[in-house]
């Protein structure tokens, strides 16, 4: 084998893991949003999909558990990512600002609560990827 071959085989790899680290982060987020959004909903904290809009204060929970949740998936990507942890976490990161983004825009004038709960879930996209990233690296040394 040629030391090109060799070379791709090992970036080819890299490229998985790198792909498999986002989509776990991804799964890890959505997973913990969606079983949170439930028992809370369940609970009657926050009013079902479709039968209310949310207020000001259940914004802010709702807020505040999606920054954690965009925490910890982050941490989990700098974990599984086979190099450069940080930059793993802040691309995993901005693919959730652009979601956040487009989820704002979808929802914008359609009353589903105050204006500034999607604007506040983008602008906590790259900080809170950031802070899940520097977590793993404080931890692996």
């Amino acid at each position: 084998m040629s030391n090109g071959v060799v070379e791709g085989a090992v970036s080819s790899r890299r490229i998985g893991r790198s792909i498999l680290a986002l989509l776990a982060g991804f799964v890890v987020n959505v997973a913990l949003s969606v079983i949170t959004d439930f028992a809370l909903q369940a609970a009657g904290v926050l009013p079902v999909i479709g039968r209310g809009t949310m207020n000001d204060s259940q914004c802010a929970l709702a807020a505040a558990y999606r920054a954690l949740f965009s925490v910890i998936s982050s941490y989990v990507v700098a974990r599984l990512a086979p190099y450069r942890p940080m930059e793993h976490a802040l691309v995993g990161a901005g693919i959730g600002m652009v979601l956040a983004t487009a989820g704002a825009a979808a929802t914008w004038n359609r009353g589903l609560g105050p204006h500034w709960y999607p604007v506040a879930l983008i602008a906590v996209a790259l900080p809170s990827g950031w802070a899940g990233a520097r977590l793993w690296l404080a931890q692996a040394r």
